[in-house]
C-alpha cells in the first residue's frame, strides 16, 4: 500500500477522497492507495465524504513530515501556507500532487529545484484546465513537436460572463452578479475577471510547451471589466465573438523569444475557440509536424478537477510500483529545464486591432483618422461609421497586422485631434 497525505478537504479534496474510497470499476492501482492523513482547518465541519476520525487533523505539518506518507496532495489553494508546506514535504522526501496554479506559477522555480534535488515528483495536471488532460500530453504525446503557439480559454468564470453577455446583450456587472449567485464566480472575482488566474495558467503551459521557466510577473495581463454590451454587439456585426484568451507563441520558428499575454480578444466566428461557451475551457496547441489540436472540457468543479488530481497520484504509484523508491526521475514526468524563457515586450507584438471612436460630427473626421494611422505605419482593414450616439459619430476600425507600439503611438496622436471626443474601446483581434 502507498500512503497519501491530503492537505485540504474542500470541493476538490472531497472529490479526490471520494474517488479513492470508491475504486470499483476504476484502475486497480487505485486500490493500493490509502489516505493516511487529511489536514483540515476544522474538525467540526460537516463533510460529504466519510473518513475515519483519526485520519483528520488540524496539524498540517504532521501531514508533510509523517515518515509513512509517500505522496502529499495539496488542495488548499492560495500561496501560503501552501508553498511552505509543499517545500517542507519535498524536504521530507514526499512526492507532490497539486491543483494550485497560483503557487506553481509564482514559485515553480523554487519548488521544482527542490524536487529535483530531492528526487521526487511534482505533478500538476489539475492546475490547468480542470479535468482536461493537457499537462501530460504537452510533456509526452506532443513532446516531439516544435510547438509554435498555445492559445487557451482557461478561465471558466470569464467565459461564462462573456457567453451570457453575448447571448442576452447584458452588461458586465449584471452577469457578474448572476455568476456569483450561481457559484461560478467568487465573492471577490478579481483573480478571474482581471485575468490573473488565466495568466497563472498560461505561465505553466508555456513552461511545459517551450521547455523554459517563466517569470509570472512578466506576463502581460488584461481582464474583461472594460467589455460592454456595445463591444459585444459590434463584434457580432463584424463577424467576431469576444473571448478572454491566454496566448503563448514563438515570434518566429528560428527565434527563442516568446510572447505571453492574457487579454480579451475578438475571435472570428469560424475559429475553433469561438464556439467554446459557458464555463467550459479549451486549449489549442499548434506545432510541427502535428499542425493544430484542441483539448476541450470542463475547466473546474469537484469531479473534473479531482479526476486530474487522482490521475497524477496514480501515475506516481505506477512509477513506484515498477521502479521502487528510486531517486532517478522519469524525464517525461519531471521538470528538467532550468533556464528562463526570453519574453518579448508587448510593444513588439504584431497583431490586428479593433478600436471604437466617438467623434464630433465634423467634415473629414475619417480622413483625419486615416492620416494619423498612416503616420505610424498602421494599415486599416475596415472603417465603419456605425451611427450616432449622444450626437457623436461612432466609428469602428479594424486594422491589418501592425506592431502594437506603432498602433499605440497612432492612438496617442488621434486622441489629440480636435475631432475626437474619446476612444471607448481598443481590443486585439486574433
Amino acid at each position: 500500500m502507498y500512503n497519501m497525505g491530503l492537505l485540504g478537504l474542500g470541493t476538490v479534496g472531497t472529490g479526490t477522497a471520494d474517488i479513492l474510497l470508491n475504486t470499483a470499476g476504476r484502475n486497480p492501482l487505485l486500490q493500493k492507495i490509502q489516505i493516511k492523513k487529511a489536514g483540515v482547518r476544522s474538525l467540526d465541519k460537516q463533510r460529504q465524504v466519510e473518513l475515519p476520525a483519526d485520519v483528520l487533523t488540524t496539524d498540517l505539518e504532521s501531514v508533510v513530515t509523517d515518515p509513512d506518507i509517500d505522496i502529499v496532495v495539496e488542495l488548499m489553494g492560495g500561496l501560503e501556507p501552501a508553498r511552505s508546506l509543499i517545500l517542507q514535504a519535498i524536504a521530507h522526501g514526499k512526492h507532490i500532487v497539486t491543483a494550485n496554479k497560483a503557487v506553481i506559477a509564482r514559485y515553480g522555480d523554487e519548488i521544482y529545484t527542490a524536487a529535483n534535488e530531492a528526487g521526487v515528483y511534482v505533478l500538476i495536471e489539475a492546475a490547468v484546465g480542470g479535468g482536461i488532460p493537457i499537462i501530460k500530453p504537452l510533456k509526452q504525446s506532443l513532446g516531439v513537436n516544435r510547438i509554435q503557439r498555445v492559445i487557451g480559454i482557461v478561465n471558466g468564470t470569464t467565459n461564462y460572463i462573456l457567453t451570457q453577455m453575448t447571448a442576452h446583450g447584458a452588461d458586465f456587472a449584471d452577469v457578474l452578479k448572476e455568476a456569483q449567485e450561481l457559484g461560478y464566480a467568487e465573492a471577490d472575482p478579481t483573480a478571474d475577471v482581471d485575468g490573473w488566474d488565466a495568466a497563472d495558467k498560461i505561465s505553466i503551459l508555456t513552461s511545459i510547451a517551450f521547455a523554459g521557466r517563466v517569470k509570472r510577473e512578466s506576463v502581460h495581463c488584461e481582464g474583461i471589466r472594460q467589455i460592454t454590451a456595445t463591444e459585444i454587439n459590434y463584434a457580432e456585426k463584424l463577424g467576431f465573438v469576444i473571448k478572454l484568451l491566454a496566448i503563448a507563441e514563438k515570434m518566429s520558428l528560428d527565434s527563442d523569444e516568446l510572447q505571453i499575454r492574457v487579454h480579451p480578444t475578438l475571435v472570428a466566428k469560424e475559429h475553433p475557440l469561438a464556439s467554446i461557451n459557458g464555463v467550459y475551457n479549451a486549449i489549442l496547441v499548434e506545432g510541427a509536424p502535428l499542425g493544430q489540436v484542441m483539448f476541450y472540457g470542463p475547466g473546474a468543479g469537484s469531479g473534473p478537477t479531482a479526476s486530474a488530481v487522482v490521475s497524477d497520484i496514480m501515475n506516481i504509484v505506477g512509477i513506484l510500483e515498477s521502479s521502487g523508491k528510486t531517486k532517478n526521475l522519469d524525464p517525461l514526468l519531471s521538470c528538467s529545464h532550468q533556464h528562463y524563457c526570453t519574453l518579448q515586450p508587448i510593444e513588439e507584438l504584431v497583431t490586428r486591432f479593433y478600436a471604437r471612436f466617438l467623434c464630433y460630427d465634423v467634415p473629414g473626421v475619417i480622413g483625419h483618422l486615416g492620416t494619423s494611422f498612416g503616420n505610424h505605419q498602421v494599415s486599416l482593414e475596415s472603417v465603419v461609421q456605425i451611427g450616432f450616439k449622444d450626437k457623436l459619430a461612432e466609428i469602428v476600425v479594424v486594422t491589418h497586422d501592425v506592431k502594437e507600439g506603432n498602433f499605440r503611438k497612432a492612438l496617442a496622436e488621434i486622441e489629440s485631434l480636435d475631432a475626437i471626443q474619446s476612444i471607448p474601446s481598443v481590443l486585439r483581434v486574433l
